[in-house]
């Protein structure tokens, strides 16, 4: 197997390291937590990123048994599905090396994706035509779009991530053969063991991923790290397994404190359902303790999603509204006129922090 080196300009994050060698999950939760808040008190004393953007991609349909797992195992929901909002994340830092980076999170390629298996399935069980399926998806930017209303340029960008590959198709932006892809100087940054998870999974002749990567794609284009790491000051991706084995979370040092983004949960009802509006949601919360509500589409790791959804949390600490931490889903459940009995306790929705350099 080829050996990547993380650049210099990066640095190994050690913090979690140890947390879940025990064979117990409540010791490896209270471990976890013990960690997180160490590495938040030392993250605060980061300077905040160059700049912060989050921007709105597209709303989409998604099974409420997922998005908040476990919850109506028992109870009755009136609508099968809730929304959820696709951000896509632009982040420009100072590496290691004093070097200005421009970092993408989650940028959904929205027509490649929705031939991934998990949404053609999802499109195909609605069997709905096009025009309802638009007004059942409404898309506010695509990547393209929305990067050009920051005015930063295609080849400016120098790494995409994701925290997880699940219903990702990355060969729009890092090309195939000799195509060049959208982002001509960028590379994908991403967990060693999501790599290889995603590449076996998914067999070559489905012209996805193979074993050496990405059929057509140079391994030049990908940089894969074990653990967690820190790009720059004031960002880093911590690992945080359990939606997937590699599944990693966006960490960024912005105006209003520490802002942490994934899609190990679909929102502040997700991340502090004691604290919820919504009925089911805060009474299951009490009745059974849980901290936390997972986005279940996958259970790959059920005990490590959750004990990764308090890391989180803990990492954050609190958002402008005290009763919710900062956690900025990367597919955040809002309220839409389709779904007009879905609640949303409180929302994290868009934000901009910082000055862009150009």
């Amino acid at each position: 197997m080829t050996t990547f080196a993380l650049s210099p300009a990066m640095k190994a994050i050690t913090d979690f390291d140890t947390c879940r060698q025990s064979p117990l999950p409540q010791e490896q939760l209270n471990a976890t937590r013990k960690a997180a808040l160490a590495f938040r008190e030392r993250f605060m004393d980061e300077p905040e990123v160059l700049f912060y953007k989050s921007i709105n991609l597209i709303r989409v349909p998604y099974p409420t048994w997922y998005g908040y797992s476990g919850v109506y195992a028992q109870s009755t929901y009136r609508f099968p599905f809730i929304h959820i909002l696709n951000r896509l994340f632009i982040v420009q830092y100072k590496d290691f090396e004093g070097a200005i980076k421009t970092l993408l999170f989650s940028p959904s390629d929205i027509d490649g994706n929705r031939e991934t298996p998990f949404f053609k399935r999802l499109v195909d069980k609605m069997r709905l035509p096009k025009k309802a399926q638009d007004v059942m998806a409404p898309i506010y930017h695509s990547v393209e779009s929305a990067l050009a209303s920051t005015g930063i340029a295609p080849e400016k960008v120098d790494y995409i991530s994701y925290d997880h590959l699940h219903t990702q198709d990355l060969r729009k932006w890092l090309g195939i053969g000799q195509q060049q892809g959208y982002f001509p100087n960028a590379k994908l940054l991403v967990h060693r063991k999501e790599w290889l998870s995603t590449t076996a999974l998914l067999p070559c002749q489905a012209d996805w991923y193979c074993p050496n990567g990405i059929k057509g794609v140079s391994l030049d284009k990908i940089v894969m790290f074990d653990d967690s790491i820190q790009l720059g000051r004031g960002v880093a991706l911590v690992h945080t397994a359990g939606h997937t084995h590699g599944n990693h979370s966006l960490v960024a040092r912005v105006r209003d404190g520490i802002r942490v983004s994934s899609e190990n949960g679909v929102g502040a009802d997700a991340y502090e359902p004691k604290n919820s509006r919504i009925n089911a949601i805060r009474r299951y919360a009490k009745a059974t303790g849980a901290e936390v509500i997972l986005n279940g589409n996958t259970l790959e790791g059920s005990n490590d999603q959750y004990i990764s959804m308090v890391m989180e949390k803990t990492i954050a600490g609190a958002s402008v509204n005290p009763d919710y931490p900062n956690c900025a889903s990367s597919s955040e459940a809002t309220p839409y006129w389709l779904v007009p009995q879905q609640q949303s306790s409180f929302l994290i929705g868009e934000a901009e922090f910082g000055q862009l350099q150009r």
